[in-house]
């Protein structure tokens, strides 16, 4: 709000003369500019930098060299990706695997592609966010007739989070009365080649 007050019958506005208020004008306008300028920068600044696009990217992943019971490990979206090829032996007892949360993989993430007992597309291929559901730890894997006493005696081979003893079976699903709440998350994916995978999207549809 501007407020005149009176002096000698004029006003505070009336007094500037036209020569004075032509300065005013240059220097305000000379002032908008400079912080357009400055702000350009700072605007900037909130668009994504290359890195955080290629972060969330797909991923190419050959699995020629993956030898069965082996697993590679790939970053999608700055999150560690499992690909893991089971033996015939391990396809098997996750047929027979009792004592889980979500056998069926209804309230956890996957694609409907993958909603399966394998839970993926080729049933000795499974790809998996290596990241603990309940608050983010990174599990670890261990074989089956491992020592380890955080699993049990009949333990078929799984992953088991060492923060706070969250247990999965090769197919990335909990085991009942575990503190994380849903199986291991599948991300999209599908295949490029009989070998080759595509981690970060599901298969275009055909026209």
């Amino acid at each position: 709000m501007t407020v005149e007050l009176p002096l000698d019958g004029y006003t505070c506005a009336q007094i500037v003369d036209p020569e004075r208020r032509r300065w005013l004008s240059v220097t305000g306008a000379v002032g908008a500019a400079a912080a357009a300028a400055t702000a350009l920068p700072f605007v900037s600044s909130f668009a994504p930098s290359e890195r955080a696009k290629a972060a969330g990217s797909s991923v190419e992943v050959d699995i020629a060299d993956l030898a069965p019971g082996a697993m590679k490990v790939v970053e999608w979206r700055g999150k560690p990706v499992w690909i893991m090829r089971r033996t015939p032996e391990q396809l098997a007892e996750l047929e027979t695997i009792s004592g889980l949360a979500d056998p069926a993989s209804n309230r956890s993430d996957q694609p409907e592609y993958a909603r399966n007992t394998q839970r993926s597309i080729k049933p000795e291929i499974l790809v998996a966010v290596g990241i603990c559901t309940h608050l983010g730890c990174s599990p670890v894997s261990v074989a089956k007739g491992s020592a380890n006493p955080s699993v049990p005696p009949d333990w078929s081979g799984g992953f088991f989070c060492p923060c706070h003893g969250s247990t999965f079976d090769l197919a990335g699903r909990v085991f009942l009365n575990k503190p994380a709440p849903t199986n291991l998350e599948i991300p999209p994916h599908f295949y490029l080649a009989d070998s080759k995978l595509l981690v970060g999207e599901d298969q275009p549809t055909q026209a």
